[in-house]
Formats: structure tokens, sequence, C-alpha cells
């Protein structure tokens, strides 16, 4: 799978949840941490953890472990490292606190009207 549809499909798990605002930022030509962001807040810390727990549960029934994970504790920031795709699941307030989309700017905006509903 390639970090596009990797993107992709973390996104889709995401809606399949009721992942708010989702994103995805392709920040491959402006640093070195991963190609693609994938950003999308929850309503509450429990739905912040459901997601990102449906996210990792989803990507390794298609064999695809995170090699990091941050942030389980608070539930308000929750962070899967997938190497060359790093899905960010925040609290609304806490999301609009750190605005990453603001910060990555510079990077591409991903289409994903072909995977949300």
């Amino acid at each position: 799978m390639t970090s596009l549809e990797l993107a992709k499909e973390a996104a889709k798990i995401l809606d399949s949840k009721k992942g708010i605002d989702i994103q995805a930022i392709g920040v491959r030509e402006v640093t070195t941490l991963a190609d693609y962001f994938v950003i999308a807040a929850g309503g509450s810390g429990t739905q912040v953890k459901a997601l990102a727990d449906e996210v990792e549960f989803q990507l390794k029934q298609l064999g695809i472990s995170p090699n990091h994970i941050e942030g389980h504790r608070s539930n308000t920031w929750i962070l899967l490292d997938y190497g060359n795709v790093v899905v960010h699941v925040f609290l609304k307030e806490t999301r609009d606190f750190y605005d990453l989309e603001r910060l990555w700017q510079d990077g591409e905006q991903i289409d994903l009207s072909s995977v949300l509903e």
C-alpha cells in the first residue's frame, strides 16, 4: 500500500466512526517527518480515543501496525505514527489550539471526497 493509499484508508476509517473535519495534507515536500498527515477531531475525549483505536485496529487487520503511538492517556491528542503517514486525532479545542493546518499550510491539501461520505 502506498503512503497516499494509507492516508486515504485512515481517513476512511476516521469517517466511518464520525470523525470531525477530516483532512489530509501532503508534507513530503516540506519535511522529512512523513509523506502525509491525516488530521481529525472528536467531540469528546472518549471519541478521540475511539477514533484512534479504530484506526489502529482496522489497519492492523490489513497487516499495518504503527511504529509509535503518543497521547493515549490524555485523550486530547493521539498521534499514530505509521512512518510515511502520521494520523493526528484531536479533541476539537486542542485541534483549534495547535492548528496544524496553519503550521503545514505549505503542504498539499489532499482531496478526500472519494473516501469520505
